[in-house]
């Protein structure tokens, strides 16, 4: 299976390349006033818009870096109906992938708690990898929110 690597600050992550439809580099992003914590706004994609959330300021508090390694990921979303949509992630050094086989990830022996998004782990001569599930992280309410927004931005 093939993941796509990236870093929130000294640690490394990884999301299944399969969920992933594009990566973009970093575009001009439309702010949305009063939004929840870590959405960046939307963009402009192919003449839709598409929300976009910002992994880093969602789980450190701070905005992504700009830099040359900073990417927008858009991820396949689908609505309770099966409608498909787009959801951008903003991630750094999102450069590299690994082929590697889902057992190589093993349980971390510590629940999520606040971060169910976060899965098992792989070890590796760099350190830890942590498989993420995109799935897991905005709640319901909170992507009605941002895919109602965006509807109407369109």
């Amino acid at each position: 299976m093939l993941f796509l690597l990236f870093r929130l600050g000294e640690d490394r992550y990884a999301i299944e390349a399969g969920r992933i439809g594009e990566v973009l580099p970093m575009v001009r992003i439309k702010a949305l006033p009063g939004a929840p914590r870590g959405v960046a706004g939307l963009i402009d994609h192919r003449g839709a818009p598409v929300p976009v959330i910002d992994l880093s300021a969602l789980a450190q508090g701070r905005p992504a870096a700009s830099r040359l390694s900073t990417r927008i990921v858009l991820l396949r979303d689908g609505t309770p109906d099966g409608t498909p949509r787009w959801l951008g992630l903003i991630l750094e050094h999102a450069t590299e992938t690994l082929r590697c086989e889902p057992g190589d990830f093993v349980d971390p022996g510590v629940g999520g708690g606040e971060a169910p998004l976060l899965g098992p782990v792989r070890p590796d001569p760099d350190g830890m990898i942590q498989w993420i599930d995109p799935r897991a992280l905005l709640s319901a309410e909170v992507k009605d929110l941002l895919f109602q927004q965006a509807a109407e931005a369109g």
